[in-house]
């Protein structure tokens, strides 16, 4: 999300959408989730993300909207795929995100799967869901792909 913010930031073109699994969206780790789901999430921790948000930031600022997306302007963006497991701390990450993408009039789409660990779309060949989530991120990347390729060439004709 990031990339895409500083793509914007840049003038550069955005891609046709985007994916975002699991999304560390706020390097200030003020989301409610951080501590809601701390017992069940069994893969963060808030101490944990404390820890890389400190390697990551160094002495600029958390917020800053280049650094955590969910602070930044998000107008203009391409269309937004936002999976998520409930069971994560990240789990305020994405669904702050899909919000303000919302209200950005960025079209989002999110998915939040019950009873799943962070980033369980790794686990394709265990779980169901994971197979399921990644055939639908498949299918929503290639439609807007498509419809992006589909425009261009009418526009050059």
């Amino acid at each position: 999300m990031a990339t895409l913010v500083a793509l914007k930031a840049a003038g550069l073109p955005q891609p046709s959408s985007a994916a975002l699994m699991s999304p560390w969206a706020d390097l200030t780790l003020a989301g409610a989730s951080m501590a809601a789901k701390a017992a069940i999430d069994p893969e963060l921790t808030r101490e944990g993300l404390r820890r890389y948000a400190a390697d990551y930031v160094a002495a600029a600022d958390a917020a800053d909207g280049r650094i955590s997306p969910v602070f930044a302007d998000l107008t203009g963006l391409p269309p937004l795929l936002i999976q998520v497991g409930s069971h994560e701390i990240l789990l305020d990450d994405a669904t702050r995100l899909a919000a303000r993408a919302a209200a950005a009039d960025v079209a989002v789409t999110l998915e939040v799967t019950p009873g799943v660990p962070h980033f369980f779309q790794a686990f394709a060949s265990l779980l169901d869901e994971a197979d399921a989530a990644l055939t639908r991120a498949g299918a929503f990347l290639r439609a807007h792909l498509a419809a992006t390729t589909e425009a261009t060439n009418r526009n050059r004709l």
